[in-house]
């Protein structure tokens, strides 16, 4: 096999030119592909990370039974949720983990009334992970002590026309199905520039909710935010043994549009980086097939020397891979020179904020990844690519008769 690969590898430099034109084609079809991967790992981070924080967290716990009657947001009590959130903290990809009180209901006042989701929340362990919590534009943030106090966003601070220190009626679901209502007083509006989500959501605190629905000492969610997208699942397999029967689900399961986006986008380059490296393909193609005309004399002699057409056809083969092998290389410098240039200045977003409802979770600048998530399925998918375009030539060469091509001018 050494004597192959030594051939191979002398055959493919006999031009130069051409050889390096091919290498550089296969080398920069990788290095888009981590250019992308990269960008949409920033873009992922910046846009649906900062989502997942606003909806609710990376992965969520309920108690057993929570899935089945989703739709209605039951208050089903976690038989250990201080242990489940132990558990959390105890993974290295978590960030936070929290407990929450969620349920539906209406803030009214004057203006109307307003079906809302109602959440009550610890706010000092999501100070750094909610993204509410993070834009205050009036007033201030919840408290674990506030009683009787709603923070809610300027959307609906804006459609009920109330503004800090007004009183509104909340009614909301207790555990028992039955309805609660008490006065709040708005505490504190937070702006993300996302007016659908700001109507949707109020939050008070978790001492308050657990009051209100007859759940002292207890919460129905706990909420874990990871460092970044990705891990969740290995974070869920890590839980699972402290559960003790209850449910876990990520953000794929808990807030399906964001998983059906995401895999979407992959989907869409992992076409398109296929049809890249098959263009570049046939430059192998092409280039091979030109090799195999101008070297039938010599393909001749090696029939004549003993080689049988099988191995005749394996040392294009190996040429073929060995162009591939050379683009990869050259690939994964040019990709990680170019993430590594925008991760250190990163690309300014501000001008696209208010494009959509999800842009407008863009903090400034945005900073790739390195692209190496993905980076053995593409470098394997470069080599295949290069391999079988040298199986047309290879099978050509391997069925020229020696006498025949001794012949050949």
């Amino acid at each position: 096999m050494t004597l192959y690969l030594r051939l191979a590898w002398r055959n493919m430099w006999r031009h130069t030119r051409r050889t390096l034109i091919i290498v550089l084609a296969m080398g920069l079809c990788l290095a888009m592909m981590m250019m992308y991967d990269g960008f949409l790992s920033g873009f992922n981070d910046a846009i649906y990370g900062n989502a997942i924080k606003v909806l609710g967290g990376n992965i969520q716990v309920h108690a057993a039974g929570y899935r089945a009657n989703i739709d209605q947001m039951p208050l089903l009590p976690l038989a250990n949720d201080q242990a489940v959130v132990k558990a959390a903290l105890g993974q290295p990809q978590v960030l936070a983990a929290s407990r929450r009180i969620n349920t539906g209901g209406l803030l009214s006042n004057r203006e109307g009334a307003f079906p809302v989701s109602i959440s009550g929340l610890e706010p000092e362990q999501e100070l750094n992970v909610n993204l509410v919590e993070q834009h205050v534009v009036a007033g201030r943030n919840l408290t674990a002590a506030d009683a009787d106090q709603v923070f809610i966003g300027k959307g609906l601070a804006d459609a009920m026309n109330v503004t800090i220190g007004d009183r509104i009626t909340m009614v909301g679901r207790g555990a028992h199905q039955q309805m609660r209502s008490r006065t709040m007083t708005v505490v504190g509006i937070f702006d993300l520039n996302m007016p659908d989500i700001e109507k949707q959501q109020v939050y008070i605190s978790l001492s308050e909710a657990q009051s209100l629905y007859d759940l002292t000492g207890q919460s129905t969610e706990v909420v874990i935010a990871l460092k970044q997208i990705g891990p969740e699942h290995a974070v869920m397999a890590a839980l699972q043994p402290a559960l003790a029967g209850d449910e876990i689900d990520s953000y794929e399961t808990s807030f399906p549009e964001l998983g059906t986006a995401l895999n979407a986008k992959n989907g869409v380059m992992n076409v398109f980086s296929v049809i890249i490296l098959l263009i570049a393909g046939i430059g192998i193609l092409n280039l091979l097939l030109m090799a195999v005309i101008e070297r039938t004399r010599e393909i001749g002699l090696l029939g004549a020397l003993g080689l049988r057409p099988g191995q005749i056809s394996l040392l294009f083969i190996l040429e073929g891979t060995m162009m591939g092998l050379a683009g990869i290389v050259v690939g994964i410098g040019l990709g990680l020179a170019f993430n590594g240039l925008l991760r250190l200045v990163g690309v300014d977003f501000t001008s696209l904020a208010g494009v959509t409802t999800y842009t407008a979770l863009i903090n400034g600048r945005l900073y790739p990844g390195w692209g190496l998530d993905k980076l053995p399925m593409r470098a394997l998918t470069v080599a295949i690519i290069a391999a079988l375009a040298a199986v047309i030539p290879a099978r050509e060469a391997a069925h020229h008769e020696p006498a025949q091509a001794l012949h050949f001018v």
